[in-house]
């Protein structure tokens, strides 16, 4: 039995140890209060917003599902350990081909209804139906059979093996619906998380209420109730905090930040994680398919311009790669893209041109700066003969109208907490959540031998490979590694340690907060 692994130390024991793993749901922590009503205000939401998990692109969904209302068959804890949610053990053949979940007996759906086996199968297999646009569909993709074999026992057989699989059940579009009402559970969000739903305005607020005799109790959970508002301007958003509207927000607003830091009624919380600004290009439309042309953008941009100026040294330089300092093989030793105007001249001149008119949609609502970054991106650039448009777009369904269908446009990530997870979400060739369309028949053998390779050092070599490639070839522009800012009252308690794999504590702070 393997203790609870961690996304900087992910199979480390080798192919041995993995033929049997039985982690412990919950971490001991130190004795929280109950009660009282916590009121976020988050970024992120969109009218569109629904209870289908598929759907889910940002952090306002993420709090709402995956942190509240449902729960996933595993999780990755506060510390980075992977821990059981509905699954309460788990055990891989020595191929990682094989995987027996046996879940939890003590969970019920807000409805009444008893979880098992039959709800883990019909949720994820609505990722991968046949009218399915869900970005989780390369994950559950890969399942050639589940089968029940008891209430609470499922056998996953994958078509080929995968070392992180266990890891990927806690992607927070993968959570439960009870089977036979997934299109109720979609409309009114019907799960077996910690809170139950009491009023859903999409776009606007979410209101729940404490789930009494949870199979949580006395180990997260700690408010009465829930409010969530959504507040996509930045500006609106660091008022509600300052004026005590709100508890609790998210993306602070690095312009004002300082203020806030120096307030004694409010918390910053910074952590650092894989989360990345990028603009992708779509690499299948002219003039992003050729890939000189790429590369004179990316030599026109001026990266640590962005660093310093958009995150004002709350992250890192990017290196055109998703892959970032939290994961387990970051190619820290890549030569590093640099603003080189001579560079981005010659590969101009390669593409036939002495000029070039494009586009740049952006918005804030893409990540907090989006708009001025995109305009460092115009300056810089203008001085090789790369003339860029900056289209300021709406925030309301910018991720349902502009992302995925503008040549090119402003983006963020919130990494992935395993390299495999985030390539096979992103850069797979033809999953949902491709941006950029990038295509490259190394880079997908590459993928398909990493997410089976059990030896360590040669993972290393293959996905240092990958990231090589992404960044001299793919048509993401990836200039910076943000780290999450947060902030709270004073008023609200938490662990030491806060999760990094999403914004506000791994989206979890519903769960994991509790008022002083």
């Amino acid at each position: 039995m393997l203790p609870n692994l961690s996304r900087r130390g992910v199979l480390k024991a080798g192919a041995a140890t993995l033929a049997a793993t039985s982690l412990t749901p919950f971490a001991t922590r130190a004795s929280p209060a109950m009660g009282g009503t916590i009121s976020l205000g988050v970024s992120g939401a969109n009218t569109s917003d629904s209870w289908d998990g598929g759907t889910h692109s940002d952090i306002y969904m993420q709090m709402a599902a995956h942190g509240m209302v449902f729960d996933c068959l595993t999780e990755i804890d506060a510390e980075g350990n992977l821990i059981g949610e509905l699954a309460e053990s788990w055990e891989p053949s020595a191929d990682a081909k094989v995987w027996v979940f046996n879940l939890r007996k003590d969970v019920t759906f807000h409805n009444g209804k008893p979880f098992g086996a039959d709800d883990v199968i019909e949720s994820l297999n609505n990722h991968i139906a046949p009218e399915s646009k869900s970005a989780a569909k390369p994950i559950v993709a890969n399942v050639e059979t589940m089968e029940k074999t008891s209430e609470h026992q499922v056998v996953m057989t994958l078509k080929a093996g995968n070392a992180d699989f266990a890891h990927l059940l806690s992607d927070y579009h993968l959570f439960i619906h009870p089977a036979g009402m997934l299109k109720e559970s979609f409309a009114s969000g019907i799960g077996t998380g910690l809170y139950k739903v009491e009023n859903f305005d999409p776009g606007v607020r979410l209101i729940c209420s404490r789930v009494e005799g949870h199979y949580k109790d006395g180990q997260a959970g700690w408010f009465d109730g829930v409010e969530m508002i959504a507040i996509n301007d930045a500006a609106a958003r660091m008022n509600a905090l300052l004026t005590g509207q709100v508890d609790a927000v998210n993306r602070v607003d690095f312009k004002i930040e300082t203020l806030m830091r120096a307030n004694p009624n409010i918390e910053i919380l910074e952590v650092t994680g894989n989360q990345h600004f990028t603009f992708p290009m779509l690499t299948n439309l002219s003039p992003f398919d050729d890939l000189n042309v790429r590369k004179a953008i990316k030599y026109a941009v001026n990266r640590q311009e962005m660093v310093d100026k958009i995150l004002l040294g709350h992250g890192a330089i990017g290196n055109d790669s998703p892959i970032g300092p939290a994961n387990q093989f970051y190619a820290a030793d890549l030569p590093q893209l640099e603003y080189d105007p001579d560079q981005a001249n010659y590969y101009l001149k390669q593409a036939g041109l002495d000029s070039l008119d494009i586009d740049l949609s952006a918005s804030d609502a893409a990540f907090p700066g989006a708009v001025d970054a995109s305009q460092l991106i115009q300056a810089s650039t203008k001085a090789v003969g790369i003339n860029v448009n900056v289209i300021q777009e709406a925030a309301d369904g910018y991720w349902s109208n502009i992302w995925l269908k503008k040549p090119w446009c402003a983006c963020f990530w919130s990494g992935r907490a395993t390299e495999d997870w985030m390539f096979s979400t992103a850069y797979e060739t033809g999953v949902p959540w491709n941006d950029t369309h990038w295509e490259n028949a190394r880079f997908q053998e590459l993928l398909i031998q990493g997410r089976t390779e059990l030896d360590q050092a040669k993972r290393k070599d293959i996905y240092t490979e990958m990231q090589a490639l992404i960044s001299a070839e793919g048509g993401t522009i990836l200039p910076m590694f943000a780290n999450y800012v947060d902030a709270s009252s004073t008023k609200l308690a938490h662990e030491g340690t806060l999760g990094n794999v999403w914004a506000m504590d791994s989206a979890r702070a519903a769960e994991r907060w509790w008022f002083a």
